[in-house]
């Protein structure tokens, strides 16, 4: 057995990178050591990788790419560590070289926004190429944020003269009537997440100086009709719950120098058994139009706690399991 040990070291030019590379209290390199089960130490200039030869290859595989994400000043976490380990479990290297893109703007942090896995990265690059782009796939994988972030930039570059977000105002779970204050105060706890990302990006400032002359505006989609949307970057969030007649009306909306961004989840419908969803017909019917792309992302493009991705994966695999018992 002995001869299937393996060790491997490798060199840190700069001791900050060192750091990062471990993580708070070691917590990434603890997962390293735990998915792949070997050991790494850090010893002055130099990490030590030591255990069974395939599995010091893949954890050697995984450290060298952290320490070349860490060299080109990008900012790693234990999200970035999983989506590593990920994939080069499944034997998908070049999938790791494509996982950072060109930073899509700044926040008002000084943050550069970048796609994290190479499945937002070919979310963003489809923004950047088509005029009319669907981003589907579950909670936590960026879909909105980085859309949000797409139009921030068009509109900092003057592409576009206004940002307009907007999603349904579909109860999930609860009652309109219920809840208190006037249709807009009614309305806003679905709009928040959009602003959120707003706030985050274009900081406290610039924001309300967006919303005040109009070069951003956030409302309900039933807002949308009859409207006429020029020199706009549009984005439909939560689309999953629009009824046909409702995505046929926004995507009719946009009209020249505007682009449209639709995300939504489709395992996430809140429309009732007997209703069908806008954004599942919709894949069907503009599938082959060029100039309009469907991007999916999956549950390994989650950036969020790594939690999230197993409890997303736990729920797939319950109703996976409960469809086979009704069929």
């Amino acid at each position: 057995m002995a001869e299937n040990l393996k060790e491997a070291t490798l060199k840190i030019q700069n001791i900050n990178n060192a750091m990062a590379l471990f993580g708070n209290f070691d917590e990434n390199i603890k997962l390293i050591e735990k998915e792949f089960n070997v050991s790494v130490l850090n010893r002055s200039d130099e990490v030590k990788v030591a255990g069974n030869n395939e599995a010091v290859d893949k954890a050697f595989k995984v450290i060298s790419k952290l320490l070349e994400m860490l060299g080109r000043g990008e900012d790693i976490n234990i999200q970035t560590v999983t989506y590593m380990i990920e994939s080069v479990k499944e034997g998908k290297d070049e999938e790791i070289s494509e996982i950072i893109g060109d930073s899509i703007c700044v926040t008002a942090k000084g943050k550069h926004i970048k796609s994290k896995t190479a499945g937002q990265r070919k979310y963003v690059e489809s923004m950047k190429k088509n005029d009319v782009v669907f981003g589907i796939g579950p909670a936590g994988t960026g879909k909105t944020y980085l859309a949000i972030a797409m139009a921030v930039a068009h509109l900092r570059s003057k592409k576009v003269s206004r940002i307009v977000l907007t999603r349904p105002a579909v109860e999930a779970g609860e009652k309109l009537g219920f809840l208190p204050g006037d249709l807009q105060e009614k309305i806003n706890p679905y709009l928040k997440p959009l602003y959120d990302a707003l706030y985050d990006i274009l900081g406290a400032e610039t924001f309300q100086k967006y919303m005040e002359n109009g070069s951003i505006e956030v409302a309900p989609l039933a807002y949308m009709r009859g409207r006429t949307l020029d020199d706009s970057f549009i984005i439909l969030d939560e689309a999953q719950n629009t009824t046909p007649e409702q995505m046929k009306m926004l995507l009719t909306r946009f009209g020249f120098g505007s682009r449209v961004v639709v995300t939504g989840d489709i395992t996430q419908i809140d429309l009732g058994r007997d209703k069908v969803s806008g954004l599942k017909l919709v894949t069907g019917i503009l599938k082959g139009i060029e100039g309009i792309d469907f991007v999916y992302l999956s549950d390994k493009d989650i950036v969020r706690h790594r939690l999230v991705m197993e409890i997303i994966r736990a729920y797939q695999k319950y109703d996976d399991a409960h469809k086979d018992k009704e069929e």
